[in-house]
């Protein structure tokens, strides 16, 4: 009889546990592992395919997106709109990248977690702690150069955090120079 009445009134607390944990979101944890390339997907007609590149390093646009706080980002985890991440159309996820803002020089890392931006001539969507971090909010957006890279372990934990990720030296002006050389033919 005693064994009865311990079912009987933890059941119920068991089952209030287990409701609010799918209240809270269910969302993946913050991890690097496991790494997802996934497969192929279409976007309004046009088809991104996945891909491990590791060598990955474009000139392009960078645009920010905020307003989805709580969603979750393609790779399950929840967004966080202050924390330094961004969404790519195929890199990995999750990935490294350092964004380099081309008005400027001005570099940071960066953890791709989510798919996009899917606007013609944006090669990576920053969350707004990125694009403030970067110092492009203000903007909406700008031309950066996006470069797959591979972070110290304490960037990483710092990034998988919510945290910056080290202070990187400013891009010198020779540098910036053929790097914007390399948009200008996109900007026709």
């Amino acid at each position: 009889m005693q064994r009865y009445s311990i079912i009987r009134l933890t059941g119920p607390a068991l089952v209030l546990l287990a409701l609010s944990a799918c209240a809270g979101g269910n969302y993946r944890p913050v991890a690097d592992t496991p790494v997802r390339i996934g497969p192929a997907y279409t976007i309004r007609g046009t088809t991104y395919v996945p891909a491990t590149a590791p060598a990955y390093d474009a000139v392009g646009y960078a645009s920010w997106y905020g307003s989805e706080s709580g969603n979750r980002t393609a790779n399950g985890e929840q967004f966080r709109p202050g924390w330094i991440t961004a969404a790519h159309t195929t890199l990995p996820l999750p990935t490294y990248v350092e964004v380099t803002a081309l008005d400027t020089g001005r570099r940071i890392i960066v953890r791709v977690n989510d798919r996009g931006p899917f606007a013609l001539g944006r090669i990576i969507d920053l969350s707004r702690g990125a694009a403030e971090e970067l110092g492009m909010k203000a903007q909406g957006h700008a031309p950066v150069r996006v470069r797959r890279i591979e972070p110290s372990e304490k960037d990483r934990e710092r990034l998988r955090k919510g945290k910056s990720a080290a202070s990187l030296a400013p891009v010198p002006e020779r540098e910036l120079q053929r790097l914007r050389t390399q948009l200008a033919p996109r900007l026709r």
